[in-house]
């Protein structure tokens, strides 16, 4: 008897915890944030389709060679893909030439196995992208995960790539004192509003394409963000061939399994 109170009683604790996690969630969704200027006009990734979405997707290799190229010409000087080597861009169609004249252009220090000392040398293909050695205030964020760090992946890219803009006249008639401060940029897109980064891409034309593709604004941020998801998971082509051949693998041993159950009882079942 004891035993049964005790489990009535705990059970009791979890339905009371549940409900209490449940009520809070239900009115966090319908209460939001504070009433304060980040809910009023923080604005939420636009859509954006890439042929690496869903279940199907695959990366458009010649989307993704621009999108580097953006990167490479517009936001390395800035931003690290530390989880990149140089020899990982033969999968999105850079030559082998290519690839080593790339990593020839970066210094990297690393250990001379003749002396065993630190000296700086030569980037190889084996090598990853280096940090980016910033002077400024603050470090700018690696970007080899960007889009799985942040909400929305890479509509949030594209969305903050293309969505700096003057404050709008409203925010300052509401919030007299959410003026921009001085060094700061307005992005609707970003969690506080206000972000240190200028805007990178501001003119079209700004990056040079090899395969001539017209460089618009539009252009360069779909394609360094369709870069950027290529980065954080690489193996995303093979993952989903792989899972669906899982998948149809279980399937047939469910079915084979069943009608084998079906055939080992059915005399017995008879019976």
């Amino acid at each position: 008897m004891i035993r049964i109170f005790s489990i009535l009683a705990g059970l009791f604790f979890v339905g009371a915890l549940a409900w209490s996690l449940l009520w809070d969630t239900i009115g966090f969704a319908h209460d939001g944030l504070p009433n304060t200027v980040e809910k009023a006009f923080h604005e939420h990734p636009r859509p954006l389709k890439l042929s690496s979405d869903g279940w199907f997707g695959k990366f458009d290799r010649k989307q993704v060679k621009r999108g580097f190229e953006v990167y490479n010409q517009v936001c390395a000087s800035c931003h690290a893909i530390q989880h990149v080597a140089y020899r990982d861009l033969a999968d999105i169609g850079m030559s082998e030439s290519e690839i080593k004249t790339l990593a020839a252009t970066a210094t990297v220090n690393a250990k001379d196995p003749l002396t065993g000392e630190m000296k700086d040398r030569p980037g190889l293909p084996s090598d990853h992208f280096q940090a980016v050695v910033y002077g400024g205030q603050g470090t700018p964020p690696d970007l080899s995960l960007i889009t799985k760090a942040r909400h929305g992946g890479a509509a949030y890219v594209h969305s903050l790539l293309t969505g700096y803009t003057n404050q709008p006249a409203e925010l300052l008639k509401r919030f007299p004192d959410a003026k921009t401060p001085d060094g700061l940029h307005y992005n609707p897109y970003f969690a506080n509003l206000n972000i240190a980064m200028p805007p990178p891409l501001t003119s079209d034309g700004q990056v040079t394409y090899s395969d001539g593709t017209k460089a618009t604004v539009e252009q360069m941020s779909t394609d360094v963000a369709a870069f950027l998801v290529w980065t954080a998971e690489p193996k995303l082509d093979k993952r989903h061939q792989v899972g669906f051949w899982w998948v149809g693998f279980l399937i047939y041993a469910t079915v084979l399994g069943y009608m084998s159950y079906r055939n080992v009882w059915a005399e017995k079942k008879g019976h």
